[in-house]
């Protein structure tokens, strides 16, 4: 616990974390005393959440202890989603809207989310992501991305945070300085980007400056190793790119966020204190933590971390100031956007601006993901009878383990929004471990994915299948017996196509299947 013998040092280092924290009726007592002797901002994760009505309540209550706190979530859309994490997102991600490249979409479909963010409460969303995919085997990224260059993921990045502050709430660009040419989980280990500064500069950057132009106040750093910049410290701790680089030589003067804390990427060589003393020691304002540490004793200890550095002088006192006071003009404009946005809608500001029983609904998402599907036909007559299916399909899902920045249990895939329009449809979803777990992967495939399949079309239904060998050689096995099958391909593509028909979504979200289950249908 921290000392209450340096008041002023306290209320700082409460001021630059921003934790998350376990609840969804109330929030715990730990967590309004320390909103009262500060706190800057607390995160909303999905097991905070189960429905747009409650989260307003959630954060109208924790406003009532203090009218300025800044209220974050991840909600990318797509893949990563909070406030849908229990129902499959109702709009498609980045690398969807990417393919369509149309950057009207891209704003509506941001505006769209701000707009149900803002009534729920929320002041700051932790996206866009800004990264350009260019390592197509990237464990972490994928279709969070817009894509593969630099000039699509610029523009629609742009268009993204226009689109979402337009409604009132602050976009957060990451993660700086590009998290795309990767390929370790910064969840798990530390991912080194080799590239020379020209090269990052060149392809890198360039979304992260789009999106300062476009207005941005809030950056997220990466737990990642940069030697062209920094061959010693992760991004996140180091002054050489937060200061030399981002401040410097880009510019930006608005909050820089640490992306989260607790990552073994920081923590496994620092701890998770040292790291949090180090990030704001290297020029961080605000440090995210409590995806898996949402307990009071860890905000205790980052907390107390904070001010004993400053104590025995490693951290200097005026950037912990510095960094509290960053933090305040960011709570006071995003005040602002949302004080203006509630007006346009005829309301007076967070969780009021927009009546939340109310919210009219949009289908901007689902037109969305109608316009990111892809359908290569292969080139002969047999192919050309496939669709509309005449008869339900067996469908075969083969699910990979998501990295942990994807909530596992949100509903994803084509069976069920399939079944919906075709009841008799079935269905078989299968993992690795459940083919591991069998001496006879054959044996095990022919029960369950190809005897239900006889005389009945077979949709194959992969996700990411090129950074999964084992899925890449399941389908493989599954077209030798039925090359006339359908594929759909809900991660990223590879360029290859598969079947008799191959589908890309580039995603999987609820609309993403819905999208595929009416093309398979032909209702669209």
């Amino acid at each position: 616990m921290v000392s209450s013998s340096h008041p002023n040092l306290e209320r700082l280092a409460n001021s630059v974390l921003q934790p998350g924290f376990v609840g969804t009726t109330e929030a715990p007592d730990w967590l309004r005393r320390r909103i009262a002797d500060g706190l800057g901002a607390v995160v909303l994760f999905g097991r905070n959440i189960v429905d747009r009505e409650q989260v307003a309540a959630l954060t109208a209550s924790l406003r009532a202890e203090n009218p300025d706190l800044i209220v974050a979530i991840d909600e990318e859309a797509g893949d990563v989603t909070r406030m849908e994490a229990w129902t499959g997102a109702s709009r498609p991600g980045n690398l969807a809207l990417g393919a369509v490249d149309d950057v009207d979409l891209t704003e509506s479909v941001a505006r769209d989310i701000g707009r149900e963010l803002h009534a729920a409460g929320v002041s700051l969303n932790y996206a866009p992501s800004a990264d350009v995919n260019s390592n197509p085997l990237n464990p972490v990224i994928g279709v969070r991305s817009f894509g593969a260059r630099s000039d699509v993921v610029s523009r629609h990045t742009a268009a993204w945070i226009r689109g979402l502050q337009a409604a009132g709430v602050a976009a957060c660009a990451k993660h700086f300085p590009g998290h795309g040419d990767t390929s370790v989980d910064p969840h798990f280990g530390l991912p080194q980007v080799t590239g020379s500064a020209a090269e990052i500069a060149r392809t890198a950057l360039p979304p992260f400056i789009a999106a300062t132009e476009a207005g941005v106040r809030a950056i997220m750093t990466a737990h990642l190793l940069v030697p062209a910049y920094d061959p010693v410290l992760p991004a996140t701790l180091s002054p050489r790119i937060l200061n030399d680089l981002l401040r410097g030589e880009l510019g930006f003067k608005g909050m820089v966020v640490t992306d989260g804390i607790e990552m073994s990427a920081v923590t496994d060589r620092y701890g998770i204190d040292g790291a949090t003393v180090r990030a704001v020691a290297g020029g961080v304002d605000a440090v995210c933590v409590g995806g898996d540490s949402a307990e009071q004793s860890t905000v205790e200890l980052l907390a107390g971390a904070l001010v004993k550095a400053v104590l025995d002088g490693r951290l200097p006192e005026e950037r912990l100031t510095e960094a509290s006071g960053r933090v305040r003009e960011f709570a006071a404009w995003s005040g602002r956007r949302s004080r203006m946005a509630a007006r346009e809608e005829g309301g007076a500001g967070f969780g009021v601006g927009v009546r939340v029983g109310v919210l009219e609904r949009s289908d901007i998402g689902l037109v969305a993901a109608r316009r990111a599907v892809r359908v290569h036909r292969r080139s002969d007559p047999a192919s050309e009878s496939v669709l509309p299916l005449t008869v339900a399909p067996h469908v075969v899902e083969l699910s990979p383990v998501m990295n942990p920045a994807v909530d596992g249990g949100t509903p994803w895939g084509v069976a069920e929004p399939l079944r919906d329009l075709r009841p008799d449809t079935t269905s078989v979803r299968l993992t690795k471990a459940e083919l591991d777990g069998h001496d006879g992967t054959d044996e095990v495939l022919d029960r369950a994915a190809l005897a239900p399949a006889d005389g009945r079309a077979l949709v194959v239904v992969v996700r990411d299948a090129a950074r999964h060998r084992w899925m890449s050689d399941t389908l493989a096995r599954l077209l030798r017996t039925r090359p006339d099958a359908l594929v759909v391909e809900m991660g990223v593509p590879t360029g290859a196509t598969f079947g008799a028909v191959h589908m890309i979504t580039h995603g999987a979200t609820r609309v993403s299947g819905i999208a595929v289950a009416e093309m398979l249908t032909g209702g669209i």
